[in-house]
């Protein structure tokens, strides 16, 4: 029997005790003393919503459409920013394409440069996408929570630990002047998730014994660096591969299957430890992240979640959750509920239509005059990623406790003003970039 075994128990108090460490740091006021509420205008259901945009790559572009897309009452992109004014024009002529009646973002209102998400906030919006790569996100986010705007930004919320807590005390803020805050862990918003998760917590397999969550593919795009590129500008054009803005795939991708086995368990893990490495991503074009993790999370109750995401062409490919238990099993990801012979004996209703039904229930909160929140259950859930990173590249068997205390931090974002700027991280002599080595990187630390 493991030490986490013997704690059954206490199947809550990993949470509280996640919940205490962080609010260490709330204490401190990570963002600004101004509490006045949000304005309590849209509870009557018709006023217009101004959006500033933050981040116009793909993503970004795409929430920007899906809420314009929503039905609850008029809407309106008035401000856009990014780094990168090319990013700017490719998201304003596609959001443009769709809704043309509900874009007014005139060139004084695209803002470039690392202070435009800084101009959006001081544009007169009500609600702000936040959509860059997510190694800026507790910046932003702690400056939208002190502009006193409504806020959708994407997951994950940060790359470290270091960054989570900034999340979290911001969030205490953000709670105190009213705020909605919605997260891009869409599954929470599709019917058949919702429905799937809500029968296994009632007891239909019984006790649950052992999860499993898959992010298994070919992987994503890798962009040529360009003669007249800075390092820096080379770097976040190439966001996905530095981890100081994405945090490895584990963090940016698999945080979606390891967010269901924390919803389905109401908890996060405390105890993982893991495997990973580089097989096919071994060029300098390759930055720094893994190709392959596997991790065993073990969460308080005992319980163990099997967790695998890779990105290698020509394997098996999964993109899936799946729970196991005493009188039966589970395919979450497609609302399957099975008994111990086998057999279907319930099968869920609905379509993954969560990118858009985010923003159909955060609008038509906001209107209600409701305030969700979400930032809680998104930072645990990019937390639980990032612990997971933490045990592949040290190979260390690590604590929750530790990892959340943890001074990690990958990336000042706050000191960056311009791209001739230092990058976080540097290229050696024959230009490859520094890569974890499993029994040799500290778990806990930076090295």
């Amino acid at each position: 029997m493991t030490k986490q075994s013997e704690r059954a128990p206490a199947s809550r108090t990993s949470r509280r005790s996640f919940i205490k460490t962080s609010s260490l740091l709330v204490a401190g006021g990570a963002v600004g003393s101004n509490l006045s509420l949000a304005r309590s205008a849209h509870a009557a259901g018709q006023d217009l919503i101004t959006i500033g945009l933050v981040g116009c790559g793909g993503r970004g572009t795409g929430a920007a459409v899906q809420a314009l897309n929503t039905t609850s009452g008029p809407i309106k992109l008035v401000a856009m920013a990014d780094v990168f004014p090319d990013k700017i024009q490719g998201a304003y002529r596609a959001v443009k394409g769709k809704h043309a009646d509900k874009v007014d973002v005139p060139k004084d209102r695209q803002f470039s440069g690392f202070d435009g998400y800084q101009k959006v906030l001081d544009s007169g919006i009500d609600l702000v996408i936040l959509a860059t790569p997510p190694g800026f996100r507790p910046q932003h986010f702690e400056a939208a929570v002190k502009a006193g705007k409504h806020i959708f930004m994407e997951k994950p919320l940060a790359t470290g630990p270091v960054g989570i807590k900034r999340i979290l005390a911001a969030n205490e803020t953000a709670k105190k002047k009213n705020l909605a805050v919605a997260v891009g862990l869409q599954r929470h918003h599709e019917t058949i998730y919702k429905d799937t998760i809500a029968k296994l917590q009632d007891g239909a397999i019984g006790r649950i014994l052992l999860t499993r969550a898959y992010w298994n593919g070919g992987g994503v795009w890798v962009r040529a660096r360009k003669p007249e590129q800075t390092e820096l500008e080379y770097q976040m054009r190439n966001w996905y591969y530095f981890n100081w803005l994405c945090g490895d795939h584990i963090v940016e991708q698999h945080i979606h299957n390891l967010d269901v086995i924390n919803w389905l368990k109401d908890d996060h893990p405390v105890e993982a430890n893991g495997q990973g490495g580089r097989e096919v991503r071994k060029g300098k074009d390759n930055g720094q992240i893994f190709d392959h993790h596997f991790v065993e999370f073990t969460y308080a109750d005992g319980t163990k979640c099997f967790s695998q995401c890779r990105h290698i062409r020509g394997c098996w490919n999964s993109v899936s959750e799946y729970a196991h238990g005493t009188e039966g099993a589970a395919d979450i990801s497609s609302g399957k509920i099975y008994n111990t012979s086998g057999e279907i004996v319930w099968r869920g209703k609905g379509r993954h239509d969560g990118h858009q039904q985010e923003h159909h229930d955060l609008f038509a909160a906001i209107r209600r005059g409701e305030r969700p929140n979400e930032a809680k259950y998104g930072a645990m859930s990019t937390m639980t990623s990032i612990f997971g990173r933490m045990a592949t590249y040290s190979g260390q068997r690590i604590e929750w406790d530790k990892a959340i205390a943890a001074d990690l931090n990958l990336s000042d974002t706050d000191a960056l003003k311009s791209l001739t700027d230092t990058a976080p991280v540097l290229p050696d002599s024959d230009g490859n970039y520094p890569v974890a080595v499993p029994g040799v990187t500290p778990p806990y630390s930076r090295r």
